[in-house]
């Protein structure tokens, strides 16, 4: 029989979630396994967050040095070595690589195992030879992408997510199916380095995001050149000598479009297949794992985090639920996560973030809501910058009560955490309203947005009648 190693806990999975679980853990004195049969750092460092980032500040840059004449500068004849973003990109990877790797994490006293993993189980976990028997099990395993079952897909070379990012030359005409946050981001990078680019997408646009502010980048793209094809079904992919010939039905017609290059963005599946989550009594579906508010599965021993549970699939998230991990099993503190406040964003030009409830789904909860806006193109800052496009939604109820909040414009990522710290601290608009902003800020917007809250009694004809009636006592 083999030995049993006996540890505090056991993360399966060494991406972001998994990780912060480790690192935590260990830096507060307990015994810790980590197994990971791939790369270290997971999705988020080698194919999704850093190197998508790093494409779209290579394509944000070509974007600025080509539209500079509305501030008396013209760049003419740029060229676009693709092969050097390719370089930019790696190297970003590699310069973040030793924050993640085998070597820092065993120097912090974690014990990594490079193998697969899975449960003997509801206790035991086995990787490559060894046989594990933690306290705790932190399921930490992520996601992969979602291919979509269209006829021919499988017969030709697409590329995903894991694949996109080792291009060292710019696609001909790349057709991205699925226009959610990973198609418009790249759609919009790809373009700015000199790719034709389509988007096809089953519904509209980002369709889980606010409609008007999707509409504000969904106008953009389109302004750059990118076409948009929504609501579209797609028949079949064929081969057509080198290119993908992708047949669709729109709505108004059937028909072909040929492509270069075809990405596949079409969402993520949870990383579930070999861990045998049957024989350790973890119960789990399509979507992901089945959790309880303190992340505990079905069986209480064992936890999971991040993408594999499904709901917002964000790096951010998966850190934040490392934490909460960490109060349940290490001090056995009944932690609980509150992901109503979650903010999301989008990277492209212009950025969206979102954190609470969109307009839609506060009105299908709330007999009552107030959608308060501010538009860029009456900041002062977005104007000297000449980049006015977007703007700022506030969804309130009656009472003032914040049940969510909406950007799409420069710096949306950045702008959205306020208003993430005014839901989680359960503030009410007027203390938005009451900020002091630096000025000329963007920041500024969202004051505007919520003292329009108050503008309607502020401005009425009651208080212009009690400012007459005071100014009688000079």
């Amino acid at each position: 029989m083999k030995a049993v190693s006996k540890f505090d806990l056991c993360v399966i999975g060494a991406g972001s979630g998994g990780l912060s679980v480790a690192a935590g853990a260990a830096q507060m004195g307990a015994r810790v396994v980590l197994i990971e049969k791939g790369k270290m750092g997971g999705d988020c460092l080698n194919y999704g967050c850093v190197p998508s980032k790093a494409l779209l500040a290579a394509a944000h840059k070509a974007h600025d040095m080509h539209d500079g004449k509305e501030f008396g500068m013209k760049q003419t004849g740029l060229e676009i070595n693709f092969r050097s973003v390719h370089n930019h990109i790696h190297d970003v990877i590699e310069g973040i690589a030793p924050h993640d790797s085998v070597e820092r994490f065993e120097g912090l006293g974690v014990t990594v195992i490079k193998s697969k993993a899975k449960f003997m189980d509801a206790r035991r976990v086995r990787a490559g030879s060894k046989v594990i028997m933690p306290r705790n099990t932190i399921i930490a395993t992520g996601s992969s992408a979602a291919l979509p079952d269209i006829p021919g897909l499988a017969d030709i070379d697409y590329l995903t997510n894991e694949t996109v990012f080792d291009l060292t030359r710019a696609p001909r005409h790349i057709v991205i199916i699925g226009g959610g946050p990973l198609g418009v981001e790249m759609a919009q990078a790809l373009r700015r380095l000199g790719s034709e680019v389509t988007i096809l997408e089953a519904k509209r646009l980002l369709p889980k995001i606010d409609h008007e502010l999707a509409e504000v980048v969904a106008a953009q793209l389109r302004k750059e050149g990118i076409r948009v094809v929504e609501e579209t079904n797609i028949i079949q992919i064929s081969q057509r000598r080198s290119n993908a010939v992708i047949h669709i039905a729109d709505g108004k017609s059937v028909r072909d479009i040929e492509a270069s290059h075809v990405l596949v963005a079409t969402g993520r599946r949870p990383n579930l297949d070999e861990l045998d989550l049957d024989k350790a009594g973890v119960l789990f579906s399509d979507s992901g794992i089945e959790v309880d508010r303190r992340l505990r599965t079905s069986n209480k021993r064992v936890f999971a985090i991040g993408d594999v549970i499904g709901g917002i699939q964000q790096t951010h998230a998966a850190g934040y639920h490392a934490g909460i991990v960490l109060r349940n099993t290490l001090f056995r503190l009944p932690a609980k996560a509150d992901l109503s406040v979650m903010p999301r964003a989008i990277y492209t030009s212009p950025e969206i973030a979102e954190v609470g409830l969109t307009e839609s789904e506060a009105s299908q909860l709330h007999s009552t809501v107030q959608s308060l806006k501010w538009s860029f193109d009456d900041n002062d800052r977005a104007r000297a910058e000449r980049d006015m496009e977007g703007l700022v939604k506030v969804v309130v109820t009656k009472s003032g009560k914040i049940l969510g909040a909406g950007i799409v414009g420069k710096n949306a990522g950045d702008l959205i955490t306020p208003w993430t710290l005014a839901m989680q601290e359960d503030l009410k608009i007027s203390s938005m309203a009451n900020l002091i902003a630096a000025y000329p800020t963007r920041s500024e917007a969202s004051k505007r947005a919520a003292g329009s809250f108050y503008a309607p009694t502020l401005f009425g004809k009651g208080t212009r009648r009690l400012v007459r009636f005071l100014s009688m006592f000079g």
